[in-house]
Protein backbone atom coordinates (compact mmCIF):
# COMPACT_ATOMS: atom_id res chain seq x y z
CA UNK A 1 0.00 0.00 0.00
CA UNK A 2 1.39 3.67 -0.53
CA UNK A 3 2.11 6.15 2.06
CA UNK A 4 0.84 8.84 0.21
CA UNK A 5 -2.02 10.81 1.25
CA UNK A 6 -4.43 9.80 -1.78
CA UNK A 7 -6.38 13.73 -0.92
CA UNK A 8 -3.46 15.47 -2.27
CA UNK A 9 -1.79 12.83 -5.09
CA UNK A 10 -4.41 14.21 -7.58
CA UNK A 11 -3.93 17.66 -6.99
CA UNK A 12 -2.44 19.80 -9.79
CA UNK A 13 -1.62 22.40 -8.19
CA UNK A 14 0.99 20.24 -5.83
CA UNK A 15 2.37 18.30 -9.21
CA UNK A 16 2.80 21.62 -10.66
CA UNK A 17 5.36 22.42 -7.56
CA UNK A 18 7.16 19.34 -7.98
CA UNK A 19 7.82 20.76 -11.39
CA UNK A 20 9.34 24.04 -10.95
CA UNK A 21 11.10 22.02 -7.34
CA UNK A 22 12.81 20.07 -10.02
CA UNK A 23 14.55 22.50 -11.88
CA UNK A 24 15.15 24.94 -9.36
CA UNK A 25 16.35 22.81 -6.21
CA UNK A 26 17.50 19.81 -7.67
CA UNK A 27 20.97 20.76 -10.19
CA UNK A 28 21.83 23.23 -6.90
CA UNK A 29 21.73 20.41 -4.77
CA UNK A 30 24.04 18.58 -7.07
CA UNK A 31 26.07 21.28 -7.97
CA UNK A 32 26.97 21.54 -4.01
CA UNK A 33 27.68 17.80 -4.24
CA UNK A 34 30.20 17.90 -6.88
CA UNK A 35 32.17 20.30 -4.96
CA UNK A 36 31.19 18.31 -1.63
CA UNK A 37 33.15 15.26 -3.60
CA UNK A 38 35.81 17.50 -5.21
CA UNK A 39 37.20 18.51 -1.75
CA UNK A 40 37.24 15.78 -0.29
CA UNK A 41 39.14 13.42 -2.95
CA UNK A 42 41.20 16.16 -4.35
CA UNK A 43 44.15 15.29 -2.33
CA UNK A 44 44.67 12.14 -3.99
CA UNK A 45 45.89 14.50 -7.00
CA UNK A 46 47.96 15.96 -4.92
CA UNK A 47 49.64 12.90 -3.15
CA UNK A 48 53.00 13.34 -5.03
CA UNK A 49 53.15 16.91 -4.67
CA UNK A 50 52.75 16.81 -0.97
CA UNK A 51 55.35 14.11 -0.68
CA UNK A 52 58.12 16.28 -3.04
CA UNK A 53 57.34 19.66 -1.70
CA UNK A 54 56.33 19.19 2.01
CA UNK A 55 57.43 15.65 2.52
CA UNK A 56 54.38 13.76 3.28
CA UNK A 57 55.49 10.13 2.87
CA UNK A 58 52.70 7.27 1.98
CA UNK A 59 52.14 6.45 5.72
CA UNK A 60 51.16 9.74 6.30
CA UNK A 61 49.44 10.24 3.46
CA UNK A 62 47.42 7.74 4.08
CA UNK A 63 46.54 8.52 7.77
CA UNK A 64 45.31 11.89 6.90
CA UNK A 65 43.59 10.83 3.52
CA UNK A 66 41.08 8.44 6.48
CA UNK A 67 41.61 11.05 9.08
CA UNK A 68 39.15 12.87 7.61
CA UNK A 69 36.39 10.36 8.49
CA UNK A 70 37.44 10.95 11.95
CA UNK A 71 35.39 14.19 12.63
CA UNK A 72 33.01 13.43 9.64
CA UNK A 73 31.31 10.46 11.45
CA UNK A 74 31.30 11.54 14.78
CA UNK A 75 29.30 14.93 14.02
CA UNK A 76 27.15 13.75 11.49
CA UNK A 77 23.90 13.50 14.00
CA UNK A 78 24.72 16.22 15.77
CA UNK A 79 24.86 18.09 12.50
CA UNK A 80 22.01 16.88 10.77
CA UNK A 81 19.80 17.88 14.31
CA UNK A 82 21.00 21.05 14.36
CA UNK A 83 19.88 21.35 10.70
CA UNK A 84 16.44 20.39 11.96
CA UNK A 85 16.38 22.71 14.46
CA UNK A 86 17.58 26.24 12.72
CA UNK A 87 16.95 25.43 9.20
CA UNK A 88 18.53 23.30 6.14
CA UNK A 89 19.30 27.10 4.09
CA UNK A 90 21.31 28.73 7.37
CA UNK A 91 23.08 25.38 8.07
CA UNK A 92 23.76 23.94 4.40
CA UNK A 93 25.46 27.11 3.67
CA UNK A 94 27.62 27.11 6.70
CA UNK A 95 28.42 23.62 5.85
CA UNK A 96 29.76 24.57 2.36
CA UNK A 97 31.53 28.22 3.65
CA UNK A 98 33.35 26.58 6.25
CA UNK A 99 34.28 23.39 4.43
CA UNK A 100 35.14 25.87 1.22
CA UNK A 101 37.61 28.04 3.96
CA UNK A 102 39.08 24.92 5.15
CA UNK A 103 39.59 22.74 1.80
CA UNK A 104 41.33 26.22 0.50
CA UNK A 105 43.92 25.99 3.50
CA UNK A 106 45.40 22.87 2.64
CA UNK A 107 47.58 24.95 0.26
CA UNK A 108 49.14 26.33 3.55
CA UNK A 109 50.30 22.69 5.06
CA UNK A 110 53.71 22.46 5.98
CA UNK A 111 54.00 18.88 6.93
CA UNK A 112 52.42 15.42 7.77
CA UNK A 113 50.86 17.54 11.66
CA UNK A 114 49.58 20.08 9.51
CA UNK A 115 48.18 17.96 6.99
CA UNK A 116 46.43 15.94 9.73
CA UNK A 117 44.91 19.24 11.23
CA UNK A 118 43.36 20.51 8.00
CA UNK A 119 41.96 16.71 7.03
CA UNK A 120 40.40 16.71 10.49
CA UNK A 121 39.10 20.06 10.57
CA UNK A 122 37.52 19.27 6.97
CA UNK A 123 35.72 16.14 8.07
CA UNK A 124 34.33 18.34 10.77
CA UNK A 125 33.67 21.16 8.67
CA UNK A 126 31.84 19.34 5.88
CA UNK A 127 30.03 16.48 8.35
CA UNK A 128 26.26 16.43 8.34
CA UNK A 129 26.12 17.83 4.38
CA UNK A 130 24.61 14.50 2.77
CA UNK A 131 22.20 13.53 5.39
CA UNK A 132 21.25 17.01 5.93
CA UNK A 133 20.29 16.75 1.67
CA UNK A 134 18.74 13.68 1.96
CA UNK A 135 16.64 15.33 4.89
CA UNK A 136 16.25 18.20 3.10
CA UNK A 137 14.67 16.46 0.26
CA UNK A 138 11.61 14.81 2.70
CA UNK A 139 10.82 18.84 3.34
CA UNK A 140 9.92 19.00 -0.43
CA UNK A 141 8.83 15.89 -2.12
CA UNK A 142 6.27 13.56 -1.17
CA UNK A 143 7.51 9.36 -1.01
CA UNK A 144 6.04 8.83 -4.80
CA UNK A 145 8.23 11.56 -6.12
CA UNK A 146 11.71 11.60 -3.66
CA UNK A 147 13.33 8.58 -5.32
CA UNK A 148 13.43 10.29 -8.40
CA UNK A 149 14.54 13.41 -7.14
CA UNK A 150 17.72 11.62 -5.08
CA UNK A 151 18.31 10.20 -8.29
CA UNK A 152 18.96 13.49 -9.63
CA UNK A 153 20.79 15.06 -6.91
CA UNK A 154 22.99 11.45 -6.87
CA UNK A 155 24.04 12.88 -10.61
CA UNK A 156 26.54 15.07 -8.60
CA UNK A 157 28.13 11.77 -7.58
CA UNK A 158 29.44 10.73 -11.39
CA UNK A 159 29.93 14.06 -12.17
CA UNK A 160 32.62 14.53 -9.55
CA UNK A 161 34.34 12.07 -11.40
CA UNK A 162 33.67 12.65 -15.15
CA UNK A 163 35.02 16.36 -14.64
CA UNK A 164 36.83 16.08 -11.37
CA UNK A 165 39.92 14.30 -12.85
CA UNK A 166 40.38 16.88 -16.06
CA UNK A 167 39.73 19.72 -13.59
CA UNK A 168 42.20 18.69 -11.11
CA UNK A 169 44.87 17.84 -13.62
CA UNK A 170 44.44 21.08 -15.58
CA UNK A 171 45.04 22.92 -12.08
CA UNK A 172 48.18 21.20 -11.25
CA UNK A 173 49.45 21.75 -14.24
CA UNK A 174 49.59 25.74 -13.65
CA UNK A 175 52.75 25.75 -11.68
CA UNK A 176 54.43 29.01 -9.96
CA UNK A 177 51.75 31.72 -10.52
CA UNK A 178 51.52 33.87 -8.33
CA UNK A 179 54.16 32.61 -6.52
CA UNK A 180 52.33 29.05 -5.72
CA UNK A 181 52.41 25.66 -6.80
CA UNK A 182 49.72 24.24 -9.39
CA UNK A 183 48.84 22.13 -6.49
CA UNK A 184 48.16 24.81 -4.08
CA UNK A 185 46.25 26.39 -6.82
CA UNK A 186 44.14 23.80 -6.76
CA UNK A 187 43.04 23.77 -3.09
CA UNK A 188 42.60 27.23 -3.14
CA UNK A 189 40.35 27.48 -6.55
CA UNK A 190 38.33 24.66 -5.81
CA UNK A 191 37.61 25.50 -1.58
CA UNK A 192 36.97 28.97 -2.79
CA UNK A 193 34.39 27.55 -5.27
CA UNK A 194 32.74 25.71 -2.80
CA UNK A 195 32.46 28.75 -0.21
CA UNK A 196 30.77 30.69 -2.82
CA UNK A 197 28.38 28.72 -3.51
CA UNK A 198 27.57 28.83 0.23
CA UNK A 199 27.21 32.11 0.43
CA UNK A 200 24.81 31.66 -3.03
CA UNK A 201 23.44 28.66 -0.96
CA UNK A 202 22.19 31.47 1.74
CA UNK A 203 20.16 33.48 -0.92
CA UNK A 204 19.26 31.01 -2.82
CA UNK A 205 18.01 27.90 -0.90
CA UNK A 206 14.10 27.97 0.74
CA UNK A 207 13.73 26.09 4.01
CA UNK A 208 9.99 24.45 2.72
CA UNK A 209 7.43 25.00 0.19
CA UNK A 210 6.12 27.90 1.84
CA UNK A 211 8.90 29.79 2.08
CA UNK A 212 9.53 29.81 -1.66
CA UNK A 213 8.40 32.98 -3.80
CA UNK A 214 8.64 31.29 -6.80
CA UNK A 215 6.43 29.45 -6.10
CA UNK A 216 2.70 29.93 -6.57
CA UNK A 217 0.52 30.43 -3.02
CA UNK A 218 -2.37 27.67 -4.29
CA UNK A 219 1.01 25.33 -5.82
CA UNK A 220 3.13 25.76 -2.32
CA UNK A 221 0.01 25.37 -0.05
CA UNK A 222 -1.13 22.25 -1.91
CA UNK A 223 2.54 20.33 -1.63
CA UNK A 224 2.84 21.36 1.66
CA UNK A 225 -0.17 19.56 2.59
CA UNK A 226 0.55 16.91 0.29
CA UNK A 227 3.66 16.37 2.85
CA UNK A 228 2.04 17.36 5.74
CA UNK A 229 -0.51 14.53 5.56
CA UNK A 230 2.35 11.61 4.80
CA UNK A 231 4.25 13.12 7.87
CA UNK A 232 1.33 12.01 10.09
CA UNK A 233 0.70 8.94 9.02
CA UNK A 234 4.49 8.25 9.72
CA UNK A 235 4.08 9.24 12.90
CA UNK A 236 1.39 6.24 13.62
CA UNK A 237 4.29 3.55 13.46
CA UNK A 238 7.64 5.43 13.27
CA UNK A 239 9.85 6.86 16.62
CA UNK A 240 9.00 10.11 17.32
CA UNK A 241 12.53 11.68 18.53
CA UNK A 242 15.95 11.04 17.73
CA UNK A 243 17.30 9.35 20.41
CA UNK A 244 14.34 7.09 19.42
CA UNK A 245 15.86 6.84 16.11
CA UNK A 246 19.29 6.41 17.26
CA UNK A 247 18.17 2.86 19.31
CA UNK A 248 15.28 1.81 16.64
CA UNK A 249 16.55 -1.86 15.39
CA UNK A 250 15.14 -0.93 11.92
CA UNK A 251 17.57 2.54 11.48
CA UNK A 252 20.55 0.29 12.11
CA UNK A 253 19.00 -2.30 9.80
CA UNK A 254 19.31 -0.04 6.88
CA UNK A 255 22.61 1.47 8.08
CA UNK A 256 23.76 -1.80 7.31
CA UNK A 257 22.02 -2.46 3.95
CA UNK A 258 24.02 1.33 3.51
CA UNK A 259 27.58 -0.21 4.68
CA UNK A 260 27.77 -2.77 1.79
CA UNK A 261 26.31 -0.54 -0.91
CA UNK A 262 29.59 1.73 0.09
CA UNK A 263 31.53 -0.94 0.46
CA UNK A 264 31.10 -1.97 -3.64
CA UNK A 265 31.03 2.14 -4.65
CA UNK A 266 34.39 2.64 -2.79
CA UNK A 267 35.84 -0.36 -3.56
CA UNK A 268 35.19 0.36 -7.71
CA UNK A 269 36.22 3.65 -6.67
CA UNK A 270 39.49 2.31 -5.47
CA UNK A 271 40.50 -0.10 -8.33
CA UNK A 272 39.45 1.48 -11.62
CA UNK A 273 42.64 4.04 -11.88
CA UNK A 274 44.78 0.75 -11.43
CA UNK A 275 42.80 -0.97 -14.03
CA UNK A 276 42.97 1.46 -16.26
CA UNK A 277 46.46 1.73 -16.06
CA UNK A 278 47.07 -1.49 -17.21
CA UNK A 279 45.61 -0.76 -20.41
CA UNK A 280 48.70 -0.66 -23.33
CA UNK A 281 48.89 2.05 -25.23
CA UNK A 282 46.79 4.44 -23.61
CA UNK A 283 47.84 8.67 -23.33
CA UNK A 284 46.97 10.75 -19.88
CA UNK A 285 44.36 12.29 -21.88
CA UNK A 286 42.72 8.79 -22.93
CA UNK A 287 43.04 7.05 -19.33
CA UNK A 288 41.13 10.20 -18.06
CA UNK A 289 38.14 9.22 -20.77
CA UNK A 290 38.14 5.61 -20.11
CA UNK A 291 38.39 5.90 -16.14
CA UNK A 292 34.75 7.76 -16.91
CA UNK A 293 33.12 5.79 -18.83
CA UNK A 294 32.00 3.69 -15.63
CA UNK A 295 30.76 7.18 -14.18
CA UNK A 296 29.14 7.89 -17.26
CA UNK A 297 27.31 4.37 -17.07
CA UNK A 298 26.29 5.60 -13.01
CA UNK A 299 25.01 8.85 -14.53
CA UNK A 300 21.87 7.15 -16.85
CA UNK A 301 21.09 4.35 -14.68
CA UNK A 302 20.63 7.68 -11.55
CA UNK A 303 18.43 8.57 -14.92
CA UNK A 304 16.53 6.00 -15.53
CA UNK A 305 16.00 3.15 -12.92
CA UNK A 306 14.44 5.80 -10.29
CA UNK A 307 12.48 6.80 -12.71
CA UNK A 308 11.36 3.32 -13.73
CA UNK A 309 10.82 2.42 -10.09
CA UNK A 310 9.02 5.16 -8.99
CA UNK A 311 6.28 4.42 -11.15
CA UNK A 312 5.51 0.96 -10.46
CA UNK A 313 6.68 1.49 -6.49
CA UNK A 314 8.62 -1.80 -6.49
CA UNK A 315 11.76 0.19 -4.90
CA UNK A 316 13.76 -2.46 -2.63
CA UNK A 317 12.49 -5.30 -6.25
CA UNK A 318 14.55 -2.53 -8.09
CA UNK A 319 17.20 -1.87 -5.38
CA UNK A 320 18.04 -5.88 -4.95
CA UNK A 321 18.23 -6.10 -8.64
CA UNK A 322 20.64 -3.13 -8.89
CA UNK A 323 23.08 -4.72 -6.31
CA UNK A 324 22.67 -8.00 -8.02
CA UNK A 325 23.99 -6.30 -11.66
CA UNK A 326 26.71 -5.00 -9.45
CA UNK A 327 27.94 -8.71 -7.95
CA UNK A 328 27.58 -9.50 -11.93
CA UNK A 329 30.03 -6.83 -12.95
CA UNK A 330 32.35 -7.21 -9.94
CA UNK A 331 32.70 -10.73 -10.73
CA UNK A 332 33.45 -10.24 -14.31
CA UNK A 333 35.44 -7.76 -13.27
CA UNK A 334 38.02 -9.84 -11.45
CA UNK A 335 37.54 -12.84 -14.28
CA UNK A 336 38.89 -10.87 -17.49
CA UNK A 337 41.84 -8.39 -18.84
CA UNK A 338 41.81 -5.09 -18.27
CA UNK A 339 40.05 -3.57 -21.92
CA UNK A 340 36.67 -6.19 -20.30
CA UNK A 341 36.97 -5.32 -16.72
CA UNK A 342 36.41 -1.60 -17.26
CA UNK A 343 33.15 -2.88 -19.09
CA UNK A 344 32.42 -5.06 -16.39
CA UNK A 345 33.25 -2.17 -13.98
CA UNK A 346 30.98 0.40 -15.71
CA UNK A 347 28.36 -2.70 -15.07
CA UNK A 348 28.50 -2.80 -11.25
CA UNK A 349 29.22 1.29 -11.43
CA UNK A 350 25.28 1.31 -13.13
CA UNK A 351 23.79 -1.01 -10.32
CA UNK A 352 25.45 -0.05 -7.27
CA UNK A 353 25.11 3.86 -7.96
CA UNK A 354 21.36 3.01 -9.67
CA UNK A 355 20.30 1.46 -5.97
CA UNK A 356 21.16 4.80 -4.13
CA UNK A 357 18.22 6.80 -4.36
CA UNK A 358 16.11 3.61 -4.16
CA UNK A 359 17.60 2.48 -0.88
CA UNK A 360 17.00 6.42 0.65
CA UNK A 361 13.05 6.09 0.42
CA UNK A 362 13.36 3.03 2.90
CA UNK A 363 14.36 5.45 5.89
CA UNK A 364 12.73 8.62 4.45
CA UNK A 365 9.58 7.05 4.30
CA UNK A 366 9.90 5.39 7.75
CA UNK A 367 10.84 8.55 9.89
CA UNK A 368 10.02 12.12 9.55
CA UNK A 369 11.06 15.26 11.96
CA UNK A 370 13.80 14.46 14.62
CA UNK A 371 13.82 11.17 13.94
CA UNK A 372 14.42 12.03 10.29
CA UNK A 373 17.80 14.30 11.50
CA UNK A 374 18.85 12.10 14.05
CA UNK A 375 18.22 8.51 12.01
CA UNK A 376 19.54 9.38 8.32
CA UNK A 377 22.95 10.78 9.83
CA UNK A 378 23.18 7.58 11.89
CA UNK A 379 22.57 5.62 8.87
CA UNK A 380 24.86 7.54 6.87
CA UNK A 381 27.72 7.20 9.42
CA UNK A 382 27.42 3.48 9.34
CA UNK A 383 27.74 3.25 5.28
CA UNK A 384 30.78 5.50 5.96
CA UNK A 385 32.69 2.50 7.74
CA UNK A 386 31.90 0.42 4.27
CA UNK A 387 34.24 3.42 3.22
CA UNK A 388 36.59 2.89 5.26
CA UNK A 389 36.31 -1.22 5.06
CA UNK A 390 36.52 -1.49 1.27
CA UNK A 391 39.97 -0.09 0.39
CA UNK A 392 41.65 -1.70 3.68
CA UNK A 393 40.05 -5.07 2.30
CA UNK A 394 41.33 -4.80 -0.88
CA UNK A 395 44.55 -3.61 0.12
CA UNK A 396 44.99 -6.86 2.62
CA UNK A 397 43.68 -9.07 -0.53
CA UNK A 398 46.69 -7.84 -3.02
CA UNK A 399 49.47 -7.51 -0.37
CA UNK A 400 48.90 -11.06 0.43
CA UNK A 401 47.82 -12.73 -3.17
CA UNK A 402 49.45 -10.41 -5.47
CA UNK A 403 46.30 -9.80 -7.25
CA UNK A 404 43.07 -8.05 -6.26
CA UNK A 405 40.80 -10.36 -8.24
CA UNK A 406 39.95 -12.52 -4.62
CA UNK A 407 39.09 -8.90 -3.39
CA UNK A 408 36.69 -8.20 -6.25
CA UNK A 409 35.28 -11.10 -5.60
CA UNK A 410 34.63 -10.68 -1.91
CA UNK A 411 32.76 -7.46 -2.96
CA UNK A 412 30.72 -9.15 -5.58
CA UNK A 413 29.28 -11.79 -2.04
CA UNK A 414 29.26 -8.52 -0.10
CA UNK A 415 26.55 -7.14 -3.08
CA UNK A 416 24.46 -10.42 -2.87
CA UNK A 417 24.20 -9.63 0.68
CA UNK A 418 23.02 -6.25 0.24
CA UNK A 419 20.39 -7.16 -2.01
CA UNK A 420 19.26 -9.93 0.05
CA UNK A 421 19.18 -7.34 2.75
CA UNK A 422 16.90 -5.01 0.60
CA UNK A 423 14.27 -7.61 0.11
CA UNK A 424 14.04 -8.64 3.88
CA UNK A 425 13.51 -5.07 4.26
CA UNK A 426 10.16 -4.89 2.65
CA UNK A 427 9.57 -8.26 4.01
CA UNK A 428 10.37 -6.74 7.16
CA UNK A 429 8.06 -3.56 6.75
CA UNK A 430 5.40 -5.39 5.13
CA UNK A 431 4.66 -7.73 8.56
CA UNK A 432 5.12 -4.27 10.74
CA UNK A 433 2.33 -2.79 8.87
CA UNK A 434 0.38 -5.90 8.54
CA UNK A 435 0.39 -6.12 12.52
CA UNK A 436 -0.11 -2.23 13.41
CA UNK A 437 -2.73 -1.64 11.13
CA UNK A 438 -6.70 -2.30 12.01
CA UNK A 439 -8.81 -0.02 9.79
CA UNK A 440 -9.35 1.46 6.75
CA UNK A 441 -7.60 4.98 8.07
CA UNK A 442 -4.67 3.33 8.78
CA UNK A 443 -3.89 2.10 4.91
CA UNK A 444 -1.68 5.29 3.74
CA UNK A 445 0.25 4.53 6.78
CA UNK A 446 4.46 3.68 6.38
CA UNK A 447 5.18 1.34 3.02
CA UNK A 448 9.26 -0.06 3.46
CA UNK A 449 9.15 -0.89 -0.18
Amino acid sequence: MQAQAPSMQGSREALSAIHKTNHRILPFLALMFVLAFLDRVNVGFAKEALHVNVGIGAAAYGLGAGIFFLGYVVLEIPSNLMLHRVGARRWLARIMVSWGLVAASMAFVQGPTSFYIVRVLLGIAEAGFFPGVILYLTYWYPNRHRSAATGLFYWGLPLAFIIGGPLSGALLSIDSALGLRGWQLMFIIQGAAATAVGVWAWFYLDDKPTDATWLARNEADALQSWIAEEERARHTEQPLSALAALRNPRVWYFGIIYFFINLTLYGVTFWLPATVGKIVGLSSFMVGIVSALPWIAAAIGLYLVPRIASRSGKYTQYGALCMVVAAVGLTLAASFGPVFSVAALSLAAFGFISVLPLFWNLPTEYLSGAAAAGGIALINSIGNLGSFTSPYFLGIVEGRTGSIHFGLYGLAVGAVICALLIVLARQRGARKRQNSTSGPEQTIALRSR
